[in-house]
Order: C-alpha cells, then structure tokens, then sequence
C-alpha cells in the first residue's frame, strides 16, 4: 500500500520505544534484531543504547525525517513494502523479530508472517502486538452508533487493512508451521496504562476479557 494515510499522522505515532515488546526479549547482549514497521527507530535505538542486542535493523515502508532512522546505533535500515520485496536476510539470521502494530497494515499478513519465520533462527523470539477488533470502544462505536470512523490511529487506523478479534490473531500465527505461541497478554498486563481494565478482567476472572482489551501482545517461538 502507499503511505498517504501515513502522512497524516502526528509524528508522535513514530519514534516512542516500544518498551512492552523490549522487555520480552530474551537476556543475550549478542543477539541479533530485527524490527519490521520500525517507524522512526525508536525501539532499535533504546534496544542498542541499553547493551540489549549486537546488532539492530529496521524496515519501514518510508523515511521519517527528524527522526532515529539515521541514528548510528542502528545497524542498518531499509525502506521498502514488505508485500512488494522480499527480506533481503539470509534464513535463520535472527534471533528476535519485533511486529508492534505491523500485521494488521498488510494485505496478506499470512505471506509476510510466513517470510519473517523463515529469518528467525530455530528457538528465535517473534513479538508481536495487534490491535483487537472485540474491544468494547470499538463495539460500542459499531453497535449503538452504527459508526466505524476511521482515524489517524487507534483500532479505526485508516491505514489498517485487516481487523482481528483474539482467536482471529491465533489463527493467524498458527497459520505458519514451526510458530508456536508461548505467551499471549493484554496489553494493559505490560504496559500498566490501563489499570481499571486490568482490574476488571482480574476481578471477573477474564471472562469479559476480550472486551476490556484493546491490544494483544504475542510471544511467539520458532520451534527447531
């Protein structure tokens, strides 16, 4: 897809580390990462600048001047469509792939999760987050409203292609052989913005979960 919807964002959407998906990764200064939609190179830079990884790359769909794109820890950047290039990575290259808020912006997210597995090595880290469709805001929008009002970011981004509801989003990784999922969290059990939900979902036992969630982080490994 193009990037005009893109364009219109505050440049806020970009550069903020994605600390929930760092703090997944496992403990090896050595390991090599790879970050697909890393936007203005924010996470690469906090992920280098901390002694987390040997060696930090990122792909985005543009350049975003102003920002950590060109920043030297990052070891190499490249601009292209995911679903018009191949990754241009060597098989098993990768121990961590991080996908914050990638998948739903593609066409066929199957296709690139299917590419991204094959860079990963064998026990490799993907993390993962997807914004989930069943959240009640979204509900609320669709059902008493009858609006699906498309923004600039949120669960209504313009520039999403795909809507999942959770098991929507465990269907698509178990779609790809070798991928197994070992943790799936709401994202207010990592990210502590959201206390009231996550004392909701505690206190009835996750029963209304999926309602109370606006995204979903996945730790997935790549089995050998």
């Amino acid at each position: 897809m193009g990037n005009e919807g893109y364009l219109e964002k505050d440049i806020t959407y970009f550069i903020n580390p994605r600390l929930d998906l760092i703090n997944l990764m496992p403990a090896n200064p050595q390991q090599k990462v790879l970050e697909v939609g890393m936007g203005g190179g924010g996470t690469l830079v906090y992920i280098k600048n901390q002694g987390l990884a040997g060696e930090v790359v990122g792909i985005d769909l543009m350049e975003l001047p102003g920002t950590n794109q060109r920043n030297p820890l990052i070891d190499k950047v490249y601009f292209f469509d995911l679903e018009k290039e191949s990754l241009p990575f060597a098989d098993n290259y990768f121990d961590v792939i991080i996908a914050g808020d990638v998948l739903e912006h593609l066409i066929n997210p199957w296709v690139i999760l299917q590419g991204l597995k094959n860079v990963l090595k064998p026990g490799g880290n993907l993390l993962i987050s997807i914004p989930n469709i069943r959240d009640i805001h979204a509900l609320y929008s669709i059902l008493f409203k009858g609006r699906f009002n498309y923004t600039t970011q949120g669960i209504f981004d313009k520039t999403h292609m795909r809507f999942f509801c959770k098991k929507d989003m465990v269907d698509l990784i178990n779609s790809v052989e070798s991928l197994k999922i070992e943790d799936i969290m709401p994202i207010q059990n990592v990210d502590n913005k959201n206390p009231k939900r996550k004392l909701f979902n505690k206190l009835s036992f996750k029963i209304f979960e999926e309602f109370f969630t606006p995204q979903y982080i996945f730790k997935v490994i790549k089995s050998n």
